[in-house]
């Protein structure tokens, strides 16, 4: 059995994590953050295929999972590397989903290794997965406290 891996966390400014509010007018969502609006994990299981991914640290990723803690949001996430960057065996979401329970969980994450499309694109999806929460307050420098210290 595989020892189980700590996710990492990043800290991220909150709209970037924002919902946002459909728009009835308009037929789409407003004021929904990048990394938000990234989430795939229903369009890789239908259809093996990601939304638009979001950048962090010099590279793509795609946010598999929302939570809600009281007043914010955070999101899980999976790198998106090119396939021949890929060392592992690339699985889909289908040959993953079939395996039982045991070994359907990967110490990396459950979508770790799997291959999917973005655009005309092939990816892999690396794991583990991080965790993006938002920044406290005391994190956030407002503009202000910039010219305050002059």
């Amino acid at each position: 059995m595989s020892a189980t891996v700590t996710p990492r966390e990043y800290r991220v400014d909150p709209s970037r994590l924002a919902s946002g509010t459909w728009c009835h007018s308009r037929d789409r969502q407003i004021g929904e953050g990048d990394i938000s609006a990234s989430y795939s994990a229903d369009k890789i299981g239908m259809e093996g295929k990601v939304r638009k991914p979001f950048a962090w640290q010099n590279a793509l990723w795609v946010c598999t999972g929302m939570q809600s803690y009281g007043d914010f949001r955070a999101a899980e996430a999976y790198r998106l590397v090119p396939e021949r960057f890929f060392s592992g065996e690339p699985t889909t979401y289908n040959e993953v989903a079939c395996l039982p329970d045991a070994e359907r969980f990967k110490p990396e994450g459950f979508y770790h290794g799997m291959r999917v499309r973005s655009g005309k694109h092939e990816f892999i999806l690396v794991g583990p997965s991080v965790k993006f929460l938002p920044k406290e307050d005391s994190e956030t420098i407002e503009q202000a406290d910039l010219f305050d210290a002059l």
